[in-house]
């Protein structure tokens, strides 16, 4: 925020982004409103609208960085394993952790008519999650999902798995995972999302 109490033009996105986050978290999708935002953030109810041009257009730039941040936690997962296998199952661990921490934004990315999906700035994010997964099928299938009929149903297989434990976990469920702890979940997850894979 500028020195006499007004945001700078950047600062101003920027905060409207973040307080939109909390808002969808408090109030969900259905009940989300600019005017809501533009209360949180202590600006004019017409300052969101300027940035972002209606509900949809925040929702839309909302679930673009959230995207973005999606990869940035699949990623640096993965930059912890070496081999394909590895990276393969951290990139699922990186899924759940963002989807546990983040769901009510995790479910506005993936479940929301509200979003503008010709949007560039979202449509090219959602595509980079998206090739990441590929890659990483490549790498543990050795071939491509875009070339080859089984790779296709083999990503389809492994972010339907990794996305239905991830809606689970936000719901409580399954209880006896949700009872584990640390290591012992870390552990049990692992077994889990490497059953998409084929045996070694």
């Amino acid at each position: 925020m500028a020195s006499d109490g007004r945001y700078h033009h950047g600062d101003l996105r920027a905060a409207l982004l973040r307080e939109a986050e909390a808002e969808l978290e408090e109030k969900g999708v259905e009940a989300f409103s600019l005017r809501g935002v533009a209360k949180r953030a202590g600006v004019s109810h017409a300052a969101p609208a300027h940035h972002f041009g209606d509900t949809a257009g925040l929702l839309t730039a909302l679930a673009a960085e959230g995207f973005a941040r999606f990869l940035a936690v699949k990623e640096a997962r993965m930059a912890q394993e070496s081999e394909p296998r590895g990276r393969f199952i951290a990139a699922g661990l990186g899924y759940l952790d963002f989807a546990l921490a983040h769901p009510a934004l995790f479910r506005l990315m993936f479940a929301s008519a509200r979003l503008d999906w010709t949007d560039p700035a979202l449509c090219a994010a959602g595509e980079a999650v998206f090739d990441l997964l590929g890659a990483n099928v490549l790498a543990t299938r050795g071939a491509a999902p875009d070339e080859d009929e089984t790779a296709r149903l083999d990503l389809v297989a492994a972010w339907a798995m990794v996305h239905g434990l991830a809606e689970l976990m936000i719901a409580g469920r399954p209880a006896a995972l949700m009872a584990l702890r640390g290591d012992e979940r870390e552990a049990a997850l692992r077994g889990i999302i490497g059953r998409a894979l084929p045996p070694q």
